[in-house]
């Protein structure tokens, strides 16, 4: 900037310029040149001559060219030199660590890990168990997370603003990329980057969304969403590709096309369209990669391939969950169910055909460890370019055509697999599964009354009764066994199910008892399971069924006893109706009747006998026909509560029932120690195996039976209880005597019956050495 204080007429006739006069020595100037001048801030000079005219300049310094690379470049750069004049640079600072929501329970652990280390190197003292123990339930807290994640927890890693982005992946993978800029048409859009790169020597093209890694990167991308140049300077380089024989790579990350007024009326839709129809016809092999989320024809205008990847979280979806829940419910905060309903998960859309395959993620997501993630992309990547390298150009045209022609196929009748994720629709799931119980019990209802309308005295109705509810329970115990796996599988713990049955299988194969550590952990385990199954998403489901099949094996038992009672009843009259029967009990009735005696005491000794042998004889016939039943006759033993109703001491009943309460409890805690239910499942594994080989096993079953019996009478034995039987026992005795009720032949009658083994038969005490 320079000013004057005359007019430029002022300078008469001079030849000479404002700059000559400031070089000039002979004008109070030292000779600085105007360069040398402008290495100052501001500089004013004033000159004077003769005819008293004064030139002042001051000269304002500009702004240095920032050049794109340093002053001494590293020749051996990775990509070359000219890599410098790319506008993507390492960050300077590292990227802040962002929770999404349903992340946050594991943020409480992460601080208590933290605290831990830093009170162990502040006191000195080795608190390794408790980090190791800390560490351990963060990892399986973020299995449990990630295992199980919904849609719309997957759009939010899919968006999360530290995943990896387009250029972060090609840099982790290329030997060599350059970056080729510009749509030929004025204009070079920073949200679609292009560019020539090799991966173990093979030469790619390159084309991907670009969103920014901060705030200021994402405002010069323009948040990853191209306008129509960015979609034109794509069209250029894939005939750039077609034309010198490059397979192209696409990684696709973008919301959407940029949908403003002036991407409207540069042609948006026509330029996606242009490139939709080219990428149909080219001849070298197309991969697109899906790294992010991909909105609607923004994404597909590079993403029509041969075949289409998907990372493990990426979603595609052709309207975002938050505007389908704005159009569909006229709210965004329906976003959930509106991203259950697209189905834009990888898995969904592998399923539809739409996607054909799926790269995995670590834990945590793509940005828990992005060199990773780009180490699965360049293996993906490897493979199928080696599979495309076997085609010829028009094979190549075909397979693309094929499998965009596959997408649609829909299925009528085909079951829809009902998978519910953990926090999803967790009352729909229970409602749904509640209304095929109820439908599938009133089938069963109605089955059964049709039999018995149709056959009211027969057994048809009964027996068609008791096989429904057989075939229903058995249909209820396999949907319960899938149910516990599947809450098994929710709660990660499936794979420790797995190993512990395994284990389990190994000790009973080697015929030994099970190690105490084993059911010890076994123990742990189904604590565990029980404790945390309420959080599971099925659980209500699972209840409901349970309750089900409560209700159902109630009804199949009580169906079960009335047909075993009427068959024991018919079989019995069968019995006693036979003639030889008929006439023993008709003639000792004609004898009583004739004796005159009015109660059995009355009866003389002889009558007595035969009236007893009589009764033997037709329990004899009882038990030979529950025999035949497969069921056995124990003895008969007298009512105790008759007996001690009629005895002068009225505190027996009591001490006898406290007895057995006892008796119960002591027999229930040491069937619950380790070393005898490792017996019991021992026993439950022989007694299997006796029942598809008969002949073998018996011996060990019997050992077995004998160890334990033995294990809980010695255990009865010591804790007393053995001895408050025998003094109680001797109690009823005495006021058996009291009352009465014991003759000389039933006293003889019991003792016989003991020598034999058949029972004592005077008290209800319970026996502990059958117990």
């Amino acid at each position: 900037m320079a000013s004057m204080s005359h007019s430029s007429i002022a300078l008469g006739g001079a030849s000479a310029s404002a700059s000559d006069y400031l070089r000039s020595s002979a004008n109070g100037v030292t000779g600085v040149s105007l360069r040398a001048l402008g290495r100052r801030a501001m500089v004013t000079a004033t000159t004077r001559s003769n005819n008293n005219l004064y030139v002042t300049a001051r000269l304002k310094k500009g702004k240095k060219f920032d050049h794109p690379w340093p002053a001494n470049p590293d020749p051996n750069v990775k990509g070359g030199v000219l890599s410098y004049l790319s506008e993507f640079k390492p960050l300077g600072n590292a990227q802040k660590p962002v929770t999404l929501d349903f992340e946050r329970p594991l943020v409480e652990l992460e601080k208590k890990i933290v605290d831990v280390r830093k009170m162990a190197e502040e006191t000195g003292l080795d608190f390794t168990e408790q980090i190791i123990t800390l560490e351990t339930k963060y990892r399986q807290a973020l299995k449990d997370l990630y295992t199980h994640l919904t849609p719309i927890q997957r759009v939010n890693i899919a968006r999360h603003p530290n995943r990896p982005t387009f250029l972060d992946h090609i840099h982790n993978i290329t030997d060599k990329f350059m970056e080729l800029h510009g749509d030929r048409a004025g204009y070079d859009d920073p949200a679609i980057v292009t560019g020539i790169g090799t991966i173990d020597g093979k030469r790619y093209m390159f084309i991907g969304h670009q969103k920014g890694r901060n705030t200021k990167e994402n405002i010069m991308r323009n948040f990853g969403m191209p306008t129509p140049h960015g979609y034109r300077k794509a069209l250029r380089m894939m005939y750039y590709a077609d034309h010198h024989g490059f397979p192209i790579v696409t990684f696709i990350d973008t919301p959407g096309a940029y949908a403003d007024l002036k991407s409207e009326e540069k042609g948006q839709g026509e330029a996606i369209a242009n490139n939709l129809r080219t990428m149909f016809g080219l001849k070298v092999p197309i991969l697109s990669i899906v790294i992010g989320e991909g909105g609607s024809g923004g994404a597909l205008a590079i993403g029509c391939a041969n075949k289409m990847l998907m990372l493990e979280n990426a979603v595609f979806y052709v309207a975002s969950p938050e505007a389908c829940a704005a159009i569909l419910w006229q709210t965004s905060k329906a976003a959930p169910e509106a991203a259950e309903k697209l189905r834009i998960t990888s898995k969904e859309l592998v399923n539809l055909n739409v996607a054909d395959g799926i790269i995995p993620e670590p834990l945590g997501g793509a940005h828990a460890d992005p060199s990773w993630t780009s180490q699965q992309i360049k293996i993906a990547i490897n493979e199928n370019m080696d599979e495309f390298g076997k085609m010829s150009g028009e094979e190549l045209l075909k397979h693309r055509m094929a499998k965009y022609r596959k997408i649609g196929v829909f299925i009528e009748g085909e079951p829809v697999e009902p998978e519910k994720k953990i926090n999803m629709k967790r009352r729909d799931a229970v409602a749904s599964t509640s209304r095929n119980l109820e439908g599938e019990v009133e089938k069963l209802r109605e089955q059964i009354l049709k039999a018995k309308e149709a056959s009211p005295e027969s057994d048809e109705g009964e027996e068609l009764s008791s096989q429904v509810l057989k075939e229903m329970i058995e249909k209820l115990k396999s949907d319960i066994e899938e149910e516990y796996t599947k809450a098994a599988k929710a709660m990660g713990l499936e794979e420790r199910l797995a190993a512990t049955r395994e284990e389990f299988s190994k000790a009973n194969a080697e015929e030994h008892l099970m190690h105490p550590v084993l059911i010890e952990r076994i123990e742990k385990l189904k604590e565990e399971f029980n404790a945390r199954l309420s959080e599971a998403p099925n659980y209500e489901s699972l209840k409901a069924k349970l309750d089900m099949l409560k209700d159902f094996s109630r009804a199949k038992a009580a169906s079960d006893a009335a047909s075993v009672k009427k068959e024991i009843n018919k079989r019995f009259q069968e019995a006693v109706e036979r003639p030889e029967v008929r006439e023993k009990v008709e003639a000792v009735k004609a004898e009583v009747a004739s004796s005159g005696a009015s109660s059995f005491e009355e009866l003389s000794d002889e009558l007595k006998e035969k009236v007893l042998k009589t009764k033997r004889e037709v329990e004899a016939e009882m038990a030979v026909v529950l025999k035949s039943m497969g069921l056995e006759l124990e003895a008969v033993k007298p009512n105790l509560k008759e007996v001690v109703a009629e005895s002068p001491n009225e505190n027996i009943q009591e001490k006898v029932e406290k007895l057995n309460r006892e008796i119960t409890e002591k027999i229930e805690e040491v069937v619950r120690t380790p070393e005898i239910k490792s017996m019991v499942e021992l026993l439950k594994v022989e007694t299997a195996k006796a029942s598809q080989m008969p002949d073998q096993g018996s011996q060990k079953i019997e050992a077995l039976e004998m160890q334990i019996k033995q294990k809980i009478a010695d255990a009865l034995s010591m804790s007393g209880l053995q001895e408050k039987q025998e003094e109680l026992e001797k109690e009823l005795a005495a006021a058996r005597e009291l009352a009465g009720e014991e003759s000389d032949e039933s006293v003889k009658e019991d003792d016989d019956d003991d020598e034999d083994g058949s029972g004592s038969g005077r008290s209800e005490i319970i026996n502990p050495s059958f117990a």
